[in-house]
C-alpha cells in the first residue's frame, strides 16, 4: 500500500496517467474502436456514441500534448535544480 500511495504522491502522475490513457484510447481507435457502427443499434444510441467519439478524438491529441510537455518541463525542472545545487556545492568547496 506504501509503495501505491506513493506512485500516486508522485509529481509526475497526473500528467503519465493522461498520457497512458491517450495513447491506450488511440491504440484501441486503431484495433477496431468503431465496431459498434457495423452492428444495429438505434439512430440515438448511434449518434451519442458518434459524438463522444469525436469529442474524445478531438480533444485527446490536446490532452497528450499538454501532458507530454508538462512531464519534460518537470523533468527539466528537477534536473536543472540538481545541476543548480551541484554547482552550488562545487563553488562552496572551491572557496575553502
Amino acid at each position: 500500500m506504501g509503495t501505491l500511495m506513493r506512485i500516486v504522491r508522485n509529481e509526475y502522475f497526473p500528467a503519465a496517467a493522461v498520457l497512458v490513457f491517450v495513447v491506450l484510447f488511440w491504440t484501441a481507435g486503431l484495433f477496431g474502436g468503431l465496431s459498434l457502427l457495423s452492428k444495429n443499434q438505434p439512430p440515438l444510441a448511434t449518434l451519442t456514441w458518434l459524438l463522444f467519439v469525436y469529442a474524445l478524438a478531438v480533444l485527446s491529441p490536446l490532452a497528450g500534448l499538454l501532458a507530454a510537455f508538462d512531464l519534460v518541463r518537470r523533468w527539466w525542472r528537477k534536473h536543472r535544480r540538481g545541476q543548480l545545487r551541484a554547482a552550488a556545492r562545487t563553488r562552496t568547496a572551491t572557496k575553502r
